[in-house]
């Protein structure tokens, strides 16, 4: 598959099929996290892989925006130890990152024919306490991944047209 077609495919999947997830895919799909770009290359990402089934149950408890029963979490926390180095744009910057890499973690899952969803509404305090956090980790976002029962259709986009501006707000792209 070539990558615009990959980020193309790419869907939130909220019902996910009872089969298990290779490891080594699981594996693939962390490393591609830690090959995202980050601010003065900070790295201020820790990641918590859950994959036992009475865990994700758990954790589902504390959080509503976590549909379905996925084989896998990912849960994509920020260091602020690591973001002290950036001074006071650290925590911004380490949003940045976490984000990117959770974006290569979402594409690699699709590459894979797992699906995968971002999600951000989870009690962290429960979580925390859950996964044994400790303070200066901060739980920012969370990938649920497993097969999906259906790939959805991409809804539409809004053109580039639209959005694009080119050398000042308000000229627009033409085609």
């Amino acid at each position: 598959m070539d990558l615009l077609s990959i980020i193309k495919g790419r869907r939130s999947i909220r019902s996910f099929q009872d089969k298990e997830i290779p490891e080594d895919h699981l594996l693939a799909i962390l490393e591609a996290g830690i090959w995202a770009p980050s601010g003065s290359n900070i790295q201020p990402w820790e990641f918590i892989l859950v994959n036992d089934s009475t865990l994700i149950k758990k954790i589902k408890l504390l959080s509503p925006g976590l549909y379905g029963v996925p084989k896998a979490l990912i849960i994509l926390c920020m260091n602020k130890k690591r973001t002290e180095k950036a001074g006071r744009l650290g925590p911004s910057l380490a949003v940045m990152d976490i984000s990117m890499a959770a974006q290569n973690m979402m594409l690699m899952a699709y590459s894979l024919g797992i699906g995968s969803c971002p999600i951000v509404s989870f009690n962290k305090s429960g979580l925390r306490e859950l996964l044994e956090i400790p303070e200066e980790v901060d739980p920012v976002l969370m990938i649920s991944l497993g097969y999906p029962d259906e790939w959805p259709r991409a809804p539409e986009k809004r053109p580039l047209e639209e959005v694009v501006h080119v050398n000042a707000y308000g000229k627009n792209l033409r085609r």
